[in-house]
């Protein structure tokens, strides 16, 4: 792979924070002036988990203003953002099994309400991966349960699917939309699978193993999807980069 040069003008700055920081993602604003993060956080010393939404200040150096949180019954283990009209969405699952959407007042970027997927069942074990639609209507949620659900996000409750349960013979551990109706989904032995929900019953295509002549042993830890051409970046273990054009 060619080495890419380091543009002159590429600034980093470090701005160190107290707690272990699980997952980092940009939250979609109405003013493109403003820049606002949410972490999933972890404080080692109390065991207690967070996602706490920050407000970014590009001055020199920059910093971080807290502006809202919110305590998790568990580790956070995927978190997602998106935009219903002019409302942010986040979601975060965690390694009890439990989901949780939280909505943000874009008016003073604070979490004002939550719904929440806590019953058993659900989810045998920790969810893995999750992925939400482009306007957070529908979730996506996958683990090594390998049981692969939808959940559809109304105005106050929240309604499940269990759109394939493998039994636990295959493991997923990634998912992404590629479109209203498709998704992908990745795990263990290196698989890849297409997702249609026009054509309910299982995957419409996979793909298994033979991503490198060292063999197929490993997992597919993230997956992106082009939004317009359905090609797929799959990074996996260990540290293998491929792609895959469906």
């Amino acid at each position: 792979m060619e080495q890419q040069e380091v543009p002159d003008n590429l600034e980093i700055h470090k701005i160190p924070q107290s707690k272990y920081i699980d997952s980092i993602r940009w939250l979609p604003t109405v003013s493109a002036f403003d820049k606002f993060i949410t972490m999933a956080l972890h404080d080692s010393d109390s065991d207690e988990n967070f996602v706490e939404i920050h407000s970014l200040n590009t001055s020199i150096p920059p910093f971080l203003t807290h502006q809202s949180s919110w305590a998790s019954p568990s580790r956070i283990s995927s978190l997602k953002v998106s935009q219903s009209g002019n409302k942010p969405v986040i979601a975060a699952s965690t390694f009890e099994g439990s989901l949780h959407f939280l909505f943000v007042n874009p008016a003073d970027v604070a979490i004002e309400s939550e719904l929440a997927l806590l019953e058993k069942g659900f989810c045998d074990g920790p969810i893995s991966g999750i992925d939400l639609v482009e306007n957070g209507s529908k979730c996506v949620c996958v683990g090594g349960d390998g049981r692969v659900s939808l959940v559809t996000v109304g105005d106050s409750r929240l309604e499940k699917e269990c759109v394939f349960d493998s039994q636990g013979l295959v493991s997923y551990n990634a998912a992404k939309w590629a479109s209203p109706s498709e998704f992908a989904t990745g795990g263990l032995g290196f698989s890849l699978q297409w997702w249609d929900q026009r054509k309910p019953s299982g995957p419409v295509s996979q793909f298994k193993g033979g991503w490198s002549s060292g063999g197929a042993s490993g997992i597919v830890h993230s997956i992106d999807i082009h939004p317009s051409r359905k090609h797929i970046c799959v990074v996996g273990y260990l540290l293998l980069l491929s792609g895959y054009t469906y």
